[in-house]
């Protein structure tokens, strides 16, 4: 007997923390920290998923296209580093201004004989 208590001393120790904080909290504190807990493990990945999204489309926003040689750059420089053609033109026309019908090509069939 005196073994099985030196063997479990950890198991004890615990037991005797949550039959002293039970009748001290109650149930209920047990149940909504678990709760909390689980939320937490939720809600975190998720805040980090939208922090993520947000990075996205902020760095997506700030990358321009040259219109003269096609070109990607970020929104820090005034001119291409390819062909050194004026970015600023680009800035203004950027692509989610434009309308649909814009920038579709319009396309002809032809029959070959």
């Amino acid at each position: 007997m005196y073994y099985f208590l030196k063997a479990n001393k950890n198991f004890f120790t615990y037991l005797l923390i949550i039959l002293i904080l039970i009748p001290i909290f109650g149930i209920n504190f047990f149940i909504s920290f678990l709760g909390n807990i689980l939320l937490l493990l939720f809600l975190i990945p998720l805040l980090l998923v939208i922090l993520a999204f947000i990075g996205f489309n902020s760095y997506k926003s700030k990358i321009n296209t040259c219109n003269n040689c096609g070109a990607i750059s970020l929104g820090l420089s005034e001119t291409c580093m390819n062909c050194g053609v004026n970015l600023e033109n680009t800035i203004n026309n950027n692509q989610f201004d434009k309308k649909p019908s814009e920038s579709t090509i319009e396309v002809k069939a032809e029959e070959i004989n």
